[in-house]
């Protein structure tokens, strides 16, 4: 899977890991939609110059039609005073990067059924012998295991899956996630789990932004025509769940590089969501009816009988818009001694399913969320994604306790 995080790279020739990441996407004329688009709908013209909403001044940085900052204004936002003015700079030197940072405002509309529709693969890429260090550990590559369709209605099948959007400093862009329980709020969990790379740059930036969940996205798996026509209900049938708070790891954010492997074992992140209109009461689970538990004690590789992996794959052949699976006996990835080993299964989706689940027996015998879609090969075969230790678990709890009770 062309996984590692969104990094918009032109897919090579060679055999190499990606991230299977992020899908760039139009962007369209909405308050902080605040990003120059770069993907392939919305790419440069025979001029070069990028088309966006929000245009990109001399200076370099996002200038926003006044009456877009008038309509801000009336929800409270003065876009030239919010944060100093630093949202309106990709620069990773003015980036926001720390945790006190995230800042993510809902913008309603923002994720019509165009943006959520013309994603693309961002996909980043790793050489193969950036996995060649640790063959005492790391396992043979796997068989591919082709992806199969999961059956319509996803709501049905997979009610905890959906798609993330988000905006970058390179284009729009789609990730797969999962609804997981919340321990302080039982039965009534508004978390979603996904890879870090889904919501942050890593070491060359900082969060990115209009990060919002769509669970269940295409519900009925319809097709390329019928999608063009479609209606927000009918692509996001259980609403647009903005991200309220995000979190992600420490090593992620220092490490984790747009190529090469780097932070792979610890790309993983957690959100906190809201509906986007303010929904009827209900939380996320309540409203999909499901969430899943998080096994953070999840048997080694030797003792995992089996893994599924679901997720949206966008990169050719898929196109994005349909619910894939894959199921495979896990083995080991090691691409840095002295971080921990990966799971490893045998799988061709590809970019775009960064993020999604990885479910399998847990500690308590009954289905859990173990791991998330990180990095595969160019050439799509299989997928690996981090073992959920300790780290992972502060940061699950430090977002659960953060909301705790309301």
């Amino acid at each position: 899977m062309r996984s590692i995080r969104p990094s918009f790279t032109a897919r090579r020739g060679r055999s190499a890991l990606r991230r299977t990441s992020p899908l760039p996407v139009v962007a369209l004329a909405a308050a902080l939609a605040l990003t120059v688009t770069a993907c392939e709908s919305g790419k440069a013209d025979a001029g070069g110059e990028a088309t966006a909403s929000a245009a990109a001044g001399g200076d370099g940085k996002i200038t926003i039609p006044d009456d877009i900052k008038d309509k801000l204004k009336e929800h409270g936002i003065d876009v030239d005073k919010w944060k100093d003015g630093a949202w309106k700079n990709w620069d990773k030197d003015d980036w926001l990067r720390e945790a006190k940072d995230y800042i993510n405002p809902i913008i309603e509309g923002l994720w019509n059924p165009d943006r959520m529709r013309e994603a693309e693969d961002p996909d980043r890429s790793v050489d193969d012998s950036d996995l060649s260090g640790d063959q005492g550990v790391t396992d043979p590559t796997p068989k591919p295991v082709d992806a199969q369709a999961v059956s319509p209605t996803y709501h049905a099948n997979a009610p905890q899956a959906g798609k993330v959007l988000f905006d970058t400093p390179d284009g729009s862009a789609v990730c797969s996630a999962t609804v997981v329980k919340d321990p302080a709020n039982p039965g009534k969990s508004n978390m979603v789990w996904t890879a870090g790379h889904c919501v942050h740059a890593g070491k060359s930036g900082g969060w990115y932004r209009n990060i919002a969940f769509v669970p269940s996205y295409n519900d009925e798996a319809m097709g390329t025509a019928e999608l063009e026509s479609a209606t927000r209900e009918e692509i996001a049938p259980y609403g647009v769940w903005w991200a309220d708070w995000a979190k992600t790891s420490d090593q992620w954010i220092a490490q984790g590089g747009q190529t090469g492997g780097d932070g792979a074992s610890y790309d993983y992140a957690v959100l906190h969501v809201k509906p986007e209109a303010g929904g009827n009461g209900k939380s996320l689970e309540e409203t999909v009816g499901s969430a899943l538990p998080v096994d953070f004690n999840a048997p080694a590789v030797p003792d995992v009988a089996s893994i599924k992996a679901l997720g949206y794959p966008a990169a050719k052949p898929f196109d994005g818009e349909t619910m894939y699976q894959c199921q495979d006996k896990p083995g080991r990835l090691s691409i840095n001694a002295s971080d921990p080993t990966m799971y490893r299964i045998g799988c061709t989706m590809t970019g775009g399913s960064s993020g999604g689940g990885w479910v399998a027996t847990g500690s308590d015998g009954k289905p859990a969320l173990v791991s998330n879609t990180s990095i595969g090969p160019v050439e799509a075969g299989w997928l690996a994604g981090p073992r959920l230790g300790e780290g992972a678990k502060d940061i699950y709890d430090s977002v659960s306790e953060k909301y705790a009770g309301q």
